[in-house]
């Protein structure tokens, strides 16, 4: 095989993140997308390090165990990847795909508990951030997710099935909005034009809805009416508030230069296990709910009985955990780096009346020396950058499990 050869392979492997593995003639050949049986019709790019790389052309055959897409935007949308498969297959791929992770630190079988499915396959999402832009070169205006290849494309988005019937809604009802308007949407490449993301957020739990929309500065809005349409449209939930963010970055992010609240409160409230969390437009919180309660449970299992024990909550962003430990321990303390996240988790503890809790901001590695406290018990959940080396040995210290 060479550069531009066209193979034909059967995937036997599917590698995070998504790299298919095909052997073809006795050589490797990666690919990205495909699963396991998929027949496809392949275009050599390059080899690297003895294995061939290539770019898939084409799905000659599906895999026996494949399903037609329930939402009728997959393949251009790049939102979604496996819904071409049944949840319980969706499971077992990532089971495997963390498994091949895990094998170079030889954990025992015994010590993996598998893979817990959402309770909700389907609508389970809280946000969404949708991207103005054009399905096609100076195409009518589009809302939605980028197309799947693409920087520049927008697959709108109105049937999405990861969000529930009020972001279908309120995503055509901006559409329509604004392609009246004739308002440009900002492009990437000369960094002119208008309008950049739809940001919708639902408590899952409460029914409350905030919707953020995100433009540069570069024309002023009046908004008042789009508020009043979505006020009127048919959603099951209640819109609690309506933000204009300006960002003027460079950058395909959603970020505030400026927020302005045109309608209503600046944060919504939504519910976990009995608790009640304010969240505002760019606070962090578990975009599935149902799923978050599934994993604070099991957090709670595996702590046992916490009664009269201190809990340190290491990485505790807004508080989360920590709070759902906070009523079956003695103590909580938890340490975030993030000083935003911190005066956010104080404020959900007091909004909770848990008196129990102690909040500190700055960096684990340094900040665990100032702690009088002994625990009995260490949750961890750091960011995808993971632990500090020194800060595990001296977690490690402590001596709790």
């Amino acid at each position: 095989m060479k550069k531009n050869d066209i193979v034909e392979g059967i995937v036997q492997e599917v590698h995070f993140p998504n790299k298919a593995i095909l052997e073809i003639d006795g050589e490797k050949v990666i690919v990205k997308g495909g699963v396991v049986g998929q027949k496809l019709q392949v275009r050599i790019t390059k080899k690297r390090n003895g294995i061939f790389q290539g770019e898939m052309q084409e799905v000659i055959k599906k895999a026996s165990y494949e399903q037609e897409a329930q939402c009728p935007h997959f393949g251009p949308c790049g939102g979604c990847s496996y819904q071409n498969l049944p949840y319980e297959e969706q499971l077992k791929m990532k089971e495997q795909q963390i498994r091949n992770l895990l094998a170079p630190f030889h954990i025992k079988d015994e010590q993996f508990l598998g893979i817990e499915a959402s309770p909700q396959e389907w609508e389970y999402r809280n946000k969404m951030e949708f991207s103005f832009g054009d399905e096609e070169k100076e195409g009518p205006l589009a809302l939605g997710m980028r197309k799947r290849k693409s920087f520049y494309e927008v697959v709108t988005a109105t049937h999405c099935q990861i969000v529930d019937e009020d972001f279908r809604i309120i995503l055509q009802l901006v559409l329509n909005y604004f392609q009246g308007k004739e308002i440009p949407f900002f492009h990437k490449k000369s960094h002119e034009g208008v309008l950049r993301h739809l940001v919708v957020r639902k408590g899952i739990k409460t029914g409350e809805i905030m919707v953020n929309l995100v433009t540069s500065s570069q024309q002023e809005l009046l908004l008042d009416d789009l508020v009043q349409k979505i006020l009127q449209a048919p959603l099951k939930g209640i819109l609690k508030g309506f933000l204009h963010t300006l960002n003027d970055s460079i950058a395909d992010v959603v970020k505030s230069d400026e927020t302005r609240v045109i309608y209503g409160e600046e944060a919504f409230k939504e519910e976990l296990l009995g608790l009640t969390f304010e969240v505002s437009a760019f606070s962090f919180f578990q975009t599935n709910t149902l799923g978050a309660e599934k994993l604070y449970c099991m957090v709670r299992d595996f702590a046992g009985d916490t009664t009269g024990k201190t809990i340190f909550d290491l990485y505790c962003g807004t508080g989360t955990i920590a709070q759902v430990m906070a009523p079956v321990a003695k103590e909580v303390v938890g340490i975030e780096i993030v000083e935003e996240a911190v005066e956010v988790a104080k404020s959900n503890a007091k909004l909770n009346g848990l008196e129990n809790c102690t909040f500190i901001a700055g960096d684990v590695l340094t900040k665990v020396d100032e702690l009088t406290q002994k625990p009995d018990i260490i949750i961890l959940d750091p960011p995808r950058d993971g632990i500090h080396p020194k800060a595990i040995h001296k977690i490690i210290d402590f001596g709790a499990p």
